[in-house]
């Protein structure tokens, strides 16, 4: 079991945080840098082949990963946990080299919740809009004074060159189609937990529209799916895993859209469900 940072001596929490901020393979292994944590001069993410789906669009996982909180606090002035995230896609980006989130915002922090949200466009031309980000949260720890104001100053990402052998990020996130017919993830690790000793959004992301597409592709007949939206909401926190995803396509009649609801459930954990998600796909023309 991983300790929890909201357990940990305070005079220990800036050293745990960075280290299991570095470990973490959401932000580390898509190469999203976050100035409100590093010292970077530059936190925009280049795209590889492996964050787009079969019709070449970004993967809604990815723009999730790159903007989880929408403008919520940072680990450096809370401990946070998200409620809810959302985004809604505007443009797939086929053709897009780099994403960058601006406009990342709080729009309201009270004492324990906070909302936010953001916008993510191409990196090289801020007027194409690609996705609307909007996310609520809980502080479910504080942090010691101060450390707010303070910047980790390694650089916690992978910088990995695109390639054709790159694996699948379902894959890096240790995700599998069972004999079951279900997606999982397995057990948690440093390299999934978030620093309060829970699944992190990052993984739930990837594993959920993997889920939903592989689903979404049974009844459309194709895999050539581009995301629409994505709903999530954060009910518990993921302590032991594995964790399943149990899914459900919907489609309207004639519909040019498909729809699947999600749960993910704590297998290690009494089988507790700690996510929902929803996700909409259109067939690509």
């Amino acid at each position: 079991m991983l300790d929890d940072i909201r357990n940990i001596d305070p005079e220990q929490h800036w050293e745990t945080l960075r280290r299991r901020w570095g470990a973490l393979l959401s932000y580390r292994y898509i190469g999203r840098q976050f100035s409100s944590m590093n010292t970077v001069a530059d936190d925009t993410v280049t795209l590889r082949h492996d964050m787009r789906n079969a019709a070449g669009g970004i993967l809604a996982q990815v723009l999730s990963i790159c903007a989880p909180g929408g403008g919520s606090p940072s680990d450096l002035e809370v401990v946070p946990n998200p409620v809810i995230h959302s985004v809604q896609i505007l443009d797939n980006g086929n053709d897009v080299q780099r994403v960058e989130v601006i406009d990342s915002r709080a729009l309201k922090l009270g004492s324990r919740m906070y909302f936010g949200r953001a916008t993510i466009v191409d990196a090289d031309d801020h007027r194409r809009v690609l996705a609307l980000v909007d996310g609520q949260g809980a502080s479910i720890g504080d942090v010691p004074e101060g450390m707010s104001q303070e910047r980790f100053d390694d650089d916690a990402v992978e910088h990995i060159d695109d390639s054709p052998d790159l694996p699948p990020l379902w894959q890096v996130f240790d995700g599998s189609k069972r004999a079951d017919g279900h997606w999982a993830i397995g057990e948690l690790r440093e390299e999934l937990a978030s620093p309060d000793a829970a699944l992190h959004v990052g993984p739930q992301f990837v594993i959920c529209e993997t889920a939903a597409i592989d689903l979404a592709a049974e009844v459309v007949g194709t895999d050539r799916l581009q995301p629409v939206s994505a709903d999530f909401m954060f009910m518990a926190r993921g302590k032991v895993g594995p964790f399943r995803v149990d899914g459900q396509p919907l489609r309207g009649h004639d519909a040019p859209r498909i729809g699947v609801q999600l749960t993910v459930h704590d297998e290690g954990n009494a089988d507790r469900m700690i996510s929902a998600a929803s996700l909409l796909f259109r067939t690509a023309d």
